[in-house]
């Protein structure tokens, strides 16, 4: 096969296909190239899920007519300096725009603020014309039509307008959390008009833009990151962990403010929160990295969505640290959207099992239209709820029942003040109703107990070595040699949880020792997914989650049972060690252990706010 130069056209069409893998893709590259320029504003137009137009207009420096002709011509670009690794810029390959203009119809049109008049270029399937005079406003007009019209047959691998035009919208978002003080404008035929206005100046703007992107409910229930080691520095914002999604689209992260979509980021998140979430909820978190450009390579990818880091234990480790301490010094916060789920249950119409004025099963028509009160008389007292409490009331001769002997005393004016308050009542032999100054908590006795009887234990474990059982012959698990080369670098780390390991010739690893609390293991499959965790993450956590799940079950059976019924002093006991036990806001399972009902909340309910 003879070997020839492939012409301009087609080396160009092969770089498209690697940046411009679909409209989403050319948004994010010239919005890039917006923000380099300086923009302060940036305005995105699309129709028909970017295929058809795309139109990014900004007031950025610009660009004079001398360059026009360079920007569409490869590996031309303003951002680059003389050292490869020192990237300072969203863009640097200088390979988008002639990219872009090989597979559509590509119109630029730019003024600088000392020219008297702008200039326009076009390039349609890779043909340029121009430049040549046009009237335009400093700053720069990228207008992209019929995208892939040059090469229909990637036409097949476009999803509907709508799916387009969603990730077009998920790429400005992912943009703006980054740079606050630009104004981006997202409009169309195609969308509803998304416009994010610039955050003032201040400590909380990243928070305002936040706020803006991924809702108040994030930013009510978010702790702020600041953590840095070895010169790397991490701020931002994570939820806690009663906060959650059922995927991971809600975790932006950036490395020198450049988004990234990478999985040692989401692996570190994932971590950080492995005991106080179910597998299938995912923390929301924006995570921003500042690092020197000499320790990240962000040109592993044409997209450079990924990212590959010198030191990724470094890395990794900083984002898990920081993570934990801040979680563990915001305390004990139960989430905002448990008290508005309570709070909407009991409004009329909330559900119907909760409001006798909702013309529900237990309800008698709306309030305004009367409610009658002789079928609430003559209706007989549920055996279930608070109804033992009211027998009392009305019958003295009736004793308390221990579901309400908390509210005998009153509360000592400290607990009031204590994060969780004072108890007052137990319900259902499983939940406690406590007070605090401004707000009614309910806490599920059993989750809350079940955490600190975890974290107690997990204490024990890890303060020092564990007891390990001696194989009566040792096993041998035969390995790739790298990978037995990994595992014999964390012998030692290993030796700590009670596995004994040590290299057994070329490929293989011998197993001396397991963990007494494993009991009867698979031990080859361990050391197996130990060597796979350790190649693909360059941890080795795997073992001490199999420990952590062990404390999990014996706390889950050591702690105290839905159906017991506490004494006033227990029941303030427990949430005394609530309030200084880390993570206690959620169980082991990742479900809340208390609901806070602000006093405010409360008062709306009854009109008297």
């Amino acid at each position: 096969m003879t070997i020839r130069q492939l012409s301009e056209t087609m080396i160009n069409q092969i770089a498209a296909g690697e940046v411009v893998e679909r409209p989403a893709s050319v948004v994010k590259e010239l919005v890039e190239n917006a923000l380099d320029a300086r923009a302060r504003r940036i305005d995105v137009v699309t129709a028909g899920g970017g295929a058809h137009l795309i139109r990014i207009i900004d007031d950025g420096i610009g660009m004079a007519e001398s360059e026009l002709p360079l920007a569409v011509s490869r590996h031309c670009t303003s951002k680059l300096s003389d050292d490869i690794h020192d990237i300072r810029s969203l863009g640097f390959r200088g390979e988008a725009l002639p990219s872009i203009g090989s597979v559509s119809r590509l119109t630029i049109r730019s003024r600088t603020a000392s020219a008297e008049s702008g200039f326009e270029i076009t390039v349609e399937g890779g043909r340029v014309t121009g430049p040549r005079p046009a009237a335009a406003n400093r700053g720069t007009l990228v207008e992209v039509r019929d995208l892939f019209f040059a090469t229909p047959a990637r036409l097949k691998f476009m999803k509907s307008s709508r799916a387009e035009s969603a990730a077009i919208g998920d790429v400005i978002k992912r943009i703006a959390v980054a740079f606050p003080k630009v104004r981006f404008n997202l409009s169309g035929t195609d969308r509803s008009t998304l416009d994010l206005r610039p955050a003032a100046d201040g400590p909380d703007s990243a928070l305002k833009r936040i706020t803006q992107v991924m809702g108040r409910e994030f930013a009510e229930n978010a702790v702020a990151i600041d953590a840095e080691r070895e010169g790397v520095k991490l701020t931002g914002y994570v939820s806690i962990p009663s906060h959650n999604r059922g995927n991971a689209l809600m975790q932006y992260a950036y490395v020198n403010g450049r988004p990234v979509r990478d999985k040692l980021f989401s692996g570190a998140i994932r971590g950080a929160f492995a005991d106080a979430l179910p597998r299938d909820r995912h923390a929301v978190a924006a995570l921003f990295l500042q690092i020197d450009p000499d320790q990240v390579d962000v040109n592993v990818h044409p997209a450079k969505a990924d990212v590959r880091f010198r030191d990724p234990g470094l890395v990794r480790g900083l984002i898990v640290g920081a993570i934990r301490q801040t979680l563990a010094e915001a305390g004990v916060r139960a989430s905002t959207g448990g008290a508005a789920s309570m709070v909407q249950a009991f409004r009329p119409g909330g559900s119907p099992l909760t409001s006798p004025f909702n013309g529900g099963p237990t309800g008698h028509g709306n309030l305004r239209g009367g409610y009658d009160i002789s079928a609430s008389v003559n209706r007989p007292l549920s055996p279930e709820g608070f109804s033992e409490g009211v027998q009392a009331t009305l019958n003295p001769d009736i004793g308390q029942s221990a579901d309400a002997r908390a509210a005998i005393d009153e509360p000592r004016p400290e607990r009031l003040q204590s994060r969780l308050g004072a108890a007052r009542a137990q319900i259902h032999a499983n939940y406690i109703v406590s007070q605090t100054e401004d707000a009614l908590i309910i806490t599920d006795q059993h989750a809350a107990h079940e955490r600190l009887v975890y974290e107690a234990l997990k204490t024990a474990i890890h303060s020092r070595p564990l007891a390990s059982q001696m194989l009566l012959i040792p096993e041998i698990v035969d390995l790739p040699e790298e990978d037995a080369e990994r595992l014999a670098l964390q012998a030692e780390t290993f030796q700590k949880f009670g596995l004994g390991i040590e290299r057994f010739g070329p490929g293989a690893i011998a197993v001396r020792e397991t963990p007494a609390m494993l009991g009867e293991t698979d031990t080859a499959q361990l050391i197996r997914d130990l060597a796979d965790e350790l190649a693909d993450q360059g941890t080795a956590d795997g073992l001490k989650e199999s420990l952590d799940s062990i404390a999990a079950t014996m706390a889950c059976h050591g702690s105290v049972r839905s159906g017991r019924r506490l004494l006033p002093e227990e029941m303030n006991a427990l949430l005394r060690q609530m309030e200084e036990t880390p993570g206690s806001g959620t169980c082991n399972h990742g479900r809340p252990t208390f609901i806070e009902l602000k006093l405010t909340d409360i008062e709306k309910l009854f009109g008297r706010r």
